[in-house]
């Protein structure tokens, strides 16, 4: 059973529905990408040397919700090189749950530890789309699924040393801060644009024993859950067209509250 622990309120901005989260007066900062991402790849030389600032990609309004490129082909389960299937079988509702294979690859280079596996549920027709080389999240970006109907989806996973170099290699998300820290840290990566008058709602969650922070902004249409784990942040984005947000919240809600670490 899941234990509320608290919920956040916050005064209205724009209108009485409309909630807010006022921002952070601490700058987080990564010593990993130094406020930019190296894109290196053995594929294309134009790559290896490409460096995306990320105040740039902010300003330009550029956010992680959208793909590279208007269509993406699926990753077909055991079917791409270098991709390994991570989804169960349906169950009696039609959804799939995915959890992060041991086997695959990631990380943030020498000293870190292992990725710690997560999962999700999502419906039946929900498959992962392959992470770009030139992807603008860089390497923290560990994942994408897609809905050509519903949505779509990522998975951030981020080295706590963004907020602070004394959390130790067993971080809890309450030693990061609280929910308006993170969002604040996090949300304008995800939308593109700060947060400020556009996070309708943030909650905190305990599924056995581990704290889950759960955000609802607008516009555009976001679901955030996020937590930590050894020494790296997790956070899984959901959203969708207006449209679909319409038709289809009450999934997009379940995938977005789903998320456990594993």
């Amino acid at each position: 059973m899941a234990t509320v622990l608290s919920t956040i309120c916050v005064l209205p901005l724009r209108n009485p529905q409309h909630m807010s989260i006022p921002p952070s007066r601490i700058l987080c900062h990564s010593s990993v990408s130094k406020d930019s991402c190296m894109i290196n790849s053995g594929e294309s030389k134009k790559l290896s040397s490409l460096l995306v600032n990320r105040r740039t990609l902010l300003a330009s309004g550029v956010s992680l919700l959208g793909f590279q490129g208007e269509s993406l082909a699926v990753v077909k389960q055991g079917l791409l090189a270098g991709r390994i299937p991570g989804l169960s079988e349906p169950d009696e509702q039609g959804w799939r749950t995915y959890r992060r294979p041991d086997e695959k690859s990631g990380g943030h280079g020498v000293g870190w530890s292992p990725i710690i596996p997560y999962s999700f549920s999502v419906p039946q027709e929900w498959e992962e789309v392959p992470v770009s080389i030139a992807d603008l999240g860089g390497t923290e970006i560990d994942l994408r699924f897609s809905s050509s109907k519903e949505g779509r989806l990522f998975v951030i996973v981020a080295p706590v040393l963004r907020f602070s170099d004394d959390l130790g290699d067993d971080a809890k998300i309450e030693q990061i801060g609280p929910p308006d820290k993170v969002i604040n840290a996090f949300g304008p990566e995800v939308i593109g644009e700060n947060v400020e008058g556009k996070v309708l709602s943030a909650s905190a969650e305990e599924h056995e024993g581990r704290t889950y922070y759960q955000f609802e902004l607008e516009p555009p249409h976001v679901l955030i859950t996020a937590t930590a784990a050894g020494n790296r942040l997790y956070l899984l984005g959901v959203t969708g067209s207006g449209l679909q947000w319409k038709r289809h919240y009450n999934d997009l809600k379940k995938i977005a509250e789903s998320f456990r670490i594993v």
